[in-house]
This record gives C-alpha cells, sequence and structure tokens, in this order.
C-alpha cells in the first residue's frame, strides 16, 4: 500500500504552505526558491566547503586526508529549514506527500548525475527499525529518482545485517566503527557503476560503510545521492 500511494500520488497544493494550484513537485514557486540548495560543496562527501574554496571538484580536508569509499557524493540541499522539517515529517510522520516531493525535486536538480550511473540502490533499514517505521525513506526515494532518470533500482541490493541504530550522539569515527561489518551485498553489481541513495548525509560514516561493501563486491564505482546534508 505505501508504493502505491507513493507512486501514484498526485500533489495538488503546496507541502509547505499548502497554497498553490498544481504547483511544481509539490511545491509553489515561492516555496520552492526558500530551499537551502546546497552549492560549493566537498565532491566526495557533499561536506558544505566555505566560499573562499574554489568549486566544483574540490574536497574537504578530511577527504584530502582519507580519501573514503565513494567517489563522490551528491546532496540537492543543505539539512536547514525548511528541508529538515519535511525529512523529519517524511521519516518519523508517514508523511509520503513531503518524501515524494522532495525526492522528485531532488531527481530534477541531481539530474546532471543520471548518465554515470547504471542503478540505483538505497541505504538499508535494519529489520527492527523497518519494522518499526513500516518503510524504509530511502528506498522510496530511491524509487523516485530512479523512475526519473531511468535507471533500474535494485532495492535489497544491499542488507544490514547488524544492527547500528543509535548513532545520534556519535562522531564520524565512532559512527564507522560502529558500522563496521554491518552491510551484505544480496545482487550482482561487479562492474556497475553505483548510486546509493540515502535520505541525509550527516557524517558520511554509513555512505563509507555502505559504498565499501559494495565496491569489495566488484562495484566498479559507488556515487552517493541524497536529499540533502548536515554541516
Amino acid at each position: 500500500m505505501v508504493y502505491s500511494d507513493w507512486r501514484h500520488s498526485r500533489i495538488l497544493r503546496c507541502v509547505l504552505c499548502g497554497g498553490g494550484a498544481e504547483p511544481h513537485f509539490g511545491f509553489c514557486a515561492g516555496c520552492a526558491r526558500d530551499l537551502p540548495l546546497l552549492e560549493g560543496a566537498c565532491h566526495t562527501c557533499a561536506m558544505p566547503l566555505p566560499p573562499v574554496i574554489p568549486s566544483p571538484g574540490a574536497q574537504c580536508p578530511n577527504c584530502l586526508s582519507r580519501p573514503p569509499a565513494q567517489v563522490a557524493a551528491h546532496c540537492a540541499w543543505h539539512y536547514g529549514f525548511p528541508v529538515n522539517q519535511l525529512i523529519q515529517r517524511f521519516k518519523y510522520e508517514g508523511d509520503l506527500a513531503a518524501g515524494h516531493s522532495l525526492a522528485s525535486l531532488a531527481a530534477e536538480t541531481l539530474a546532471h548525475m543520471a548518465g554515470s550511473l547504471d542503478l540505483l540502490i538505497p541505504v538499508p533499514l535494519h529489520w527492527r527499525r523497518y519494522w518499526q517505521r513500516g518503510f524504509n525513506q530511502a528506498q522510496l526515494v530511491a524509487d523516485t529518482i530512479g523512475k526519473a532518470w531511468h535507471l533500474p533500482v535494485l532495492p535489497r541490493g544491499l542488507r544490514k545485517c547488524r544492527s547500528s541504530d543509535h548513532q545520534q550522539s556519535l562522531d564520524r569515527r565512532q559512527r564507522l566503527r560502529n558500522l563496521t561489518d554491518s552491510f551484505a551485498v544480496s545482487r550482482d553489481v561487479r562492474e556497475c557503476r553505483v548510486g546509493l541513495v540515502d535520505d541525509v548525509i550527516t557524517t558520511g560514516a554509513t555512505v563509507e560503510a555502505a559504498a565499501s561493501a559494495l565496491l569489495a563486491a566488484g562495484a566498479s564505482q559507488v556515487i552517493a545521492v541524497a536529499l540533502a546534508r548536515t554541516p
């Protein structure tokens, strides 16, 4: 039922202000302009960079000193108002309209990436978290982006084989340690350029652990794709 509602829903009013008549991907023109676009970010982890650092192709100090597993990371927005509120409504309140609107607009914003990928794989949830929430938000985002970019989506390409849910208070190094050996590849990804999809990139530890598993399984490269990036 979740997927039927997600794929066939038609959003007639702006998901932010409630106004407009048939807004573009669920956003009226004014609210769409208020979304905080992510520009001038690190090429490999999408961390926002100071304006004095040139872009595109620039990297943050962490990625220069210790390159992550993924070759690149792209997010549409900063994880700030009002994007953060919409993502929280999507993840924790089951507001599929908010998630669908963000995913559709992100697919348009990041459309230049479509030709660099062969398929999309969402970051999985551990079964306990999936059972609590009832859906995997990354899978729904990947489904929408895959349809827009005409790319296959492997919803079970990765499996979360070890729970690591309590990570909010951990830094990147602690998260990486917590995520060691927590992902298993379930599909053939040999020689594939994989788009690893999530809703938010926080420290980048989840993306790096999942990308490492995909590369170990034979993927030629991994590019992370997300709605938003925290600072």
